[in-house]
């Protein structure tokens, strides 16, 4: 018994021990950010906001791409909330599939299924979504989930493999629970969206849209003739 100690102790000395080493914890994979020069390539991409706005700075911010029998789903808007994209037939609020990223009191993100009914959110338990992760970062809720391309028929949860309205829409929560989007008129997709087609589509939020229809250059040409001729 005395020898075997004595052996203990010898190795200690030599591996200059310092305590017990206890295992450590694998680390944890920052979230990877959103590429955008894929937009258009590999993957679809919506921006809502101003002109050039990516990711981080968009107003709103979706991307979509088939991996396999899955599509992953990229969401970031400017918000401390939530964010959210729904999948409708046509372009209004209403019997719509909605997934939404959910900052919660803890600092989590965490990825919710939804069903309008009406102009109101219920939560479905029934959630479609997996290989979650998500971030709140520089005031900006972001996400990235897959969810499956065909599912067994079901009135809250689509079949991606067909065309749909996308609804775009983020806000505030209160205690995890998500409350009114934050503009009164949230963007819509201008079509049905097609995951098997990738685009980069470009929105302009309020802020930056421009007079650019016909009526308006014309009501505009008008005005500053009437203004520089002066009344009768």
């Amino acid at each position: 018994i005395i020898a075997f100690y004595s052996l203990i102790y010898l190795v200690m000395i030599c591996s200059d021990y310092t305590g017990y080493p206890f295992p450590t914890a694998p680390p944890v994979d920052p979230f990877a950010k959103i590429r955008v020069d894929d937009c258009g390539k590999t993957k679809g991409c919506f921006r809502y906001g101003k002109p050039g706005c990516n990711a981080e700075t968009c107003d709103y911010f979706l991307s979509y791409r088939r991996i396999g029998a899955d599509v992953e789903f990229e969401l970031s808007a400017d918000t401390d909330g939530w964010v959210a994209v729904g999948f409708s037939s046509d372009k209004k609020m209403g019997g719509d599939d909605v997934m939404a990223c959910v900052h919660d009191d803890n600092g989590r993100v965490r990825i919710q299924h939804f069903y309008n009914v009406g102009q109101w959110a219920k939560e479905i338990q029934r959630n479609p979504a997996r290989d979650e992760e998500g971030v709140f970062e520089n005031n900006r809720v972001t996400c990235r989930f897959k969810r499956p391309v065909y599912v067994p028929r079901e009135e809250t949860i689509v079949d991606l493999h067909l065309s749909w309205y996308y609804l775009f829409a983020w806000g505030p929560a209160i205690q995890g629970s998500i409350t009114r989007h934050d503009i009164d008129s949230p963007p819509v997709s201008e079509r049905v969206v097609s995951i098997y087609k990738y685009e980069d589509i470009f929105m302009p939020s309020a802020a930056y849209q421009t007079f650019s229809s016909p009526f308006c250059l014309l009501l505009i040409v008008a005005l500053t003739f009437y203004l520089l001729m002066g009344t009768p």
